[in-house]
């Protein structure tokens, strides 16, 4: 097929979406992809409209941080007791327990508590009470883009996540969305190893290639060969024996590596999934 023709094809197949709706979701995928490979869009730009769609299928459960991770405030603890305790652990905002009662009492921003601190207003329990704000709650079954929305229009950044019974579930932030879309949002208080290796809405995990590869067997509960190469994308670049190239797979101890983003030297952003049961016995 020569090149006219297969540009023409992919065309019509562009023109489509825009002309009549995509037959399935699947169907609008391929044709990012194919825009991508064609370099009509980069990798980045691919990433993200694909980030998009899986935002408007996720739910909360799916990027919420459980509740064995949060950081939370007791307020039965002594007021010294809590402020070294956001000042060791500095985040933004807190849910607030009372660790004698049970159950959210309220949400602390720091930003309120260092503006009483500052102003003389925060000597005691009952001043720290009335800087909490209303906890917003919404439920683990809740779509991302629904949850986005609401986000935006209560100018709200946080909301506590609970279960079918009304349990504390988890925790789940604007930030936390929007990287789902634009990939990881690191600041200054971000651990290396966190901003390494990602789950993503659209299933498994987003790795950066750089990634220590003792690390990655840990978190993946597998032994890659270590004596081949330091990091998880030296390895697959020694597989595929050649510098990956974006949308290359490998499997390797039961995962599937597709390379998402490379340049001409080396990879960078690979995403990992579980060899589907199916695929392993084929």
């Amino acid at each position: 097929m020569s090149d006219s023709s297969s540009g023409s094809s992919w065309l019509e197949r562009l023109g489509k979406v825009f002309s009549d709706e995509p037959e399935s979701r699947e169907d609008l995928l391929e044709v990012i992809k194919d825009a991508q490979s064609h370099g009509v869009i980069d990798s980045d730009a691919q990433l993200m409209i694909e980030g998009v769609l899986n935002v408007s299928e996720a739910r909360v459960r799916d990027i919420m941080i459980p509740r064995m991770q949060i950081e939370v405030v007791d307020v039965s603890e002594p007021l010294e007791v809590i402020l070294e305790q956001m000042l060791e652990t500095s985040h933004s905002r807190y849910p607030v327990i009372d660790g004698k009662q049970g159950g959210i009492v309220g949400v602390l921003l720091a930003k309120d508590v260092f503006r009483a601190v500052v102003k003389g207003q925060l000597t005691s329990k009952e001043q720290l009470v009335a800087i909490y704000r209303e906890p917003t709650f919404v439920p683990e079954s809740k779509r991302l883009n629904m949850l986005l929305h609401d986000f935006k229009s209560s100018r709200n950044h946080m909301a506590l996540v609970v279960d079918e019974y009304g349990e504390l579930a988890g925790l789940v932030t604007i930030e936390d969305v929007i990287e789902q879309i634009v990939g990881d949002i690191a600041d200054e208080h971000d651990e290396d190893e966190d901003k390494l290796i990602q789950k993503h809405v659209g299933g498994g995990f987003m790795v950066q290639a750089i990634a220590d590869l003792d690390e990655f067997n840990d978190f993946f509960k597998v032994e890659l060969p270590l004596e081949k190469s330091e990091t998880i994308g030296g390895l697959i670049a020694l597989e595929l024996g050649h510098i990956p190239v974006e949308g290359e797979e490998v499997v390797l101890c039961g995962l599937q590596f597709k390379v998402v983003k490379a340049t001409e030297r080396r990879a960078e952003v690979l995403q990992v999934k579980p060899v589907e049961a199916d695929a392993e016995a084929q």
